[in-house]
């Protein structure tokens, strides 16, 4: 018998128009999108303003990505939304900026400082385990649940606090707000506007972005103190603070701190949490792989060393799996910086290149099963060519995501550990439809009946 397949949300019939599409697209990037571009190797969708180009040739990716990354730099349209959260963050800027910024950043996430933070994580993992089976016998929104989790991992992790902290729970019940607040568009994503120009954001979206950048204060103004009185802990937050760009000797001041804890927390947080409540979900919809997950976790007799994580080869290829069919970050959007010739089409300065892993990984022509729950796929040749490169859940050449190790350990290690002695099962009748805003998530929730084994 054939095994179901994860859902995936409907694509869109016929055409449409730019006030249409601009509607569909506020409620749910993925939806809105043709079924062509599941087969597409390249798309252009014209607008009165800007043209767009949906790219998912290999080739053309490693061009864009790898080879020549600093002549597409990040559209400024797509950012205008975030930015009253993000301010100037590693994740809006470009050029000479986003240099510096990765300069200071980058160091805090090399292989060894992962090592350092495992133990945090592994304190956060263990919290979300007791919460989880707190809740045996009842039928649990895990999407929730996932985002406490993962808030708590970035919390213990960043700043040596979990998320029972004050600070810390306010900062994550206002961006629970602020997320329900934020479209992913923002007027200037489609309309041609000078930077003097208001950007018309919500009242309710500043607000909340105000608050959660006045708690992130608080935050870092206590940690500067701590590192001039000698009593800082050693975790992210003290590495990335003290950290000088090797080329200026220059520090982030405090404004630029609160614009890259911002962005730690959105792309550490949201993204992190998207993906373990996905994966949760495929191991109850498939309850053969959640039964070897709990196995591998229990013979890995797991007890925070972060050499056990080798010992969680199965279930890494489970998580890769789960970020092939549901990327946290569905689209990204590049800039044309000067003409382009892409696949015998002229692409003219300023078009939009939109990067689109959702479509990539789920590529008719790229996958086999594309649509289909398959984690032994990454122990065999898909995995050396597909892998390569037509899979990127974390961006991919220099603007790879900084903490894409972070994530994969952190996912890995919290998947294993809550399944180890809990069991998920479907609910009936509540299966989840995926939908895309900042990132993919279910559109009334994941819920999963919670057992012991």
């Amino acid at each position: 018998m054939t095994a179901p397949l994860p859902p995936k949300p409907k694509a869109r019939e016929g055409r449409v128009s730019l006030r249409q599409y601009t509607k569909l697209f506020r409620q749910d990037i993925l939806s809105a999108q043709p079924a062509k571009l599941y087969r597409a190797w390249m798309a252009e969708f014209k607008t009165p303003f800007f043209r767009s180009y949906l790219v998912n040739q290999p080739e053309l990716l490693k061009t864009v990505l790898k080879e020549r990354p600093m002549d597409f730099p990040k559209s400024g349209r797509i950012s205008e939304g975030l930015r009253p959260l993000l301010g100037n963050s590693v994740f809006l800027t470009n050029g000479e900026t986003w240099k510096r910024q990765r300069r200071i950043i980058d160091p805090a996430f090399e292989g060894g400082r992962l090592r350092d933070t495992f133990p945090a994580m592994w304190a956060a993992s263990l919290a979300a385990q007791t919460r989880l089976a707190g809740q045996v016998g009842s039928a649990v929104e895990v999407e929730e649940l996932a985002s406490h989790a993962a808030a708590d991992v970035i919390f213990r992790t960043l700043f040596s606090i979990p998320i029972e902290d004050d600070i810390a729970s306010a900062v994550f019940h206002e961006f629970r707000a602020y997320q329900r607040s934020q479209p992913i568009l923002n007027l200037a994503a489609f309309l041609p506007m000078p930077r003097w120009m208001p950007r018309f954001f919500r009242k309710d979206t500043k607000a909340s972005a105000k608050r959660i950048r006045d708690l992130i204060g608080q935050l870092t103004d206590q940690r500067m103190q701590a590192i001039k009185d000698g009593t800082a802990p050693d975790d992210l937050a003290t590495k990335i603070m003290t950290t000088q760009d090797p080329e200026t000797g220059e520090t982030f001041s405090a404004e630029e701190m609160v614009d890259q804890v911002a962005i730690f927390f959105l792309a550490g947080h949201e993204t992190s949490a998207s993906a373990l409540g996905w994966g949760l979900y495929l191991m109850a919809m498939y309850p053969e792989w959640q039964d070897k997950v709990s196995k591998e976790a229990q013979d890995a007799q797991l007890t925070g060393a972060f050499s056990e994580m080798s010992k969680l080869r199965l279930c890494r290829d489970v998580f890769r799996e789960t970020l092939r069919l549901y990327p946290p970050v569905p689209m990204m959007v590049r800039e044309t910086t000067c003409p382009e010739r892409f696949r015998d089409r002229d692409v003219p300065t300023g078009s939009q290149i939109v990067l689109s892993p959702w479509h990539l990984h789920r590529h008719e022509r790229i996958w086999s099963d594309p649509d289909a729950f398959k984690p032994e796929r990454w122990q065999g040749e898909e995995a050396k060519t597909c892998g390569r490169d037509s899979y990127m859940p974390f961006s991919a050449g220099p603007r790879v995501c900084t903490g894409a190790g972070f994530a994969m350990v952190e996912g890995v290690l919290l998947l294993s550990l809550l399944l180890r002695d809990l069991k998920v099962e479907r609910v009936e009748g509540r299966d989840p439809v995926p939908e895309a805003h900042l990132t993919v998530r279910a559109r009334d929730g994941i819920w999963l009946k919670i057992s012991q084994r």
